[in-house]
């Protein structure tokens, strides 16, 4: 499926390039009108990251996301600032169908494990952002994209696996915001080795060509943000896109 991404700061739509807090583009598309559109145009999933509340816990957008969520039948994924069980039990109490855990769930896996079987599988999303490096290796940055990583995609989703996760986000950091195209290889290779999982694509979408490409890897998703804001294409071409691999 499609998966329109929203991503906001003070309650604005925004995106940014690499991660990179210093490189920020504001869109005057709301959130909320954004949600409408995106439903109405035959979304069944929505992607919303508080941008805000992953830099500063204390600044994470709760009411907003809650509206969001209750305004619409489509089911919202949402993450951001992510530290606490009670941090997911409140997202999921607003509204959220799920709730994304970034640097939390390769931080302390044992405990985000723990939340995958007290709140179910189907409730909890693990985004985990990948650095390639010149070998192929798949690291882990852990915080926000702004500090290096000495973790490997592997070896955190091996732990994972006993604790029956199902849905994992996959971005390709260098991937991200830029529309230069998505890493299919990458989805690739991890659907092959790890078919169990549910796994959403991320990261570079910007043309219904990187759609195509990354639909035939088989991947349950593909997270599509900057593009359809910047009307590279509309989200009814995309899920025409998709459907026909």
């Amino acid at each position: 499926m499609i998966i329109p991404a929203i991503d906001i700061i003070d309650g604005q739509t925004v995106r940014l390039f690499k991660g990179d807090y210093s490189q920020i583009t504001y869109y005057d598309q709301t959130p909320t009108s954004l949600v409408e559109r995106y439903a109405n145009g035959g979304a069944k999933l929505i992607h919303i990251v508080d941008l805000q509340g992953a830099r500063d816990v204390d600044q994470r957008q709760l009411s907003l996301i809650g509206e969001l969520s209750t305004s619409t039948d489509v089911l919202i994924q949402t993450g951001g600032g992510i530290r606490s069980e009670q941090d997911v039990a409140e997202l999921l109490e607003a509204g959220a169908g799920r709730v994304v855990i970034g640097s939390l769930a390769i931080k302390e896996a044992e405990l985000v494990s723990t939340w995958v079987q007290n709140f179910g599988p189907e409730r909890v999303v693990l985004a985990l952002d990948v650095a390639l490096d010149e070998q192929g290796q798949k690291w882990l940055p852990t915080q926000a994209w702004q500090t290096g990583g000495q973790v490997l995609l592997e070896d955190v989703l091996d732990q994972y696996l006993e604790a029956n996760v199902q849905h994992i986000l996959c971005t390709d950091i260098s991937r991200d915001g830029t529309l230069q195209g998505s890493n299919h290889q990458l989805y690739t290779e991890l659907q092959e080795k790890y078919p169990q999982l549910t796994w959403q694509a991320s990261g570079g979408i910007g043309s219904l060509n990187d759609i195509s490409r990354v639909a035939q890897a088989g991947v349950a998703g593909i997270i599509v943000g900057k593009a359809l804001l910047d009307r590279k294409f509309s989200l009814k071409e995309a899920q025409s896109c998709w459907l026909a691999e």
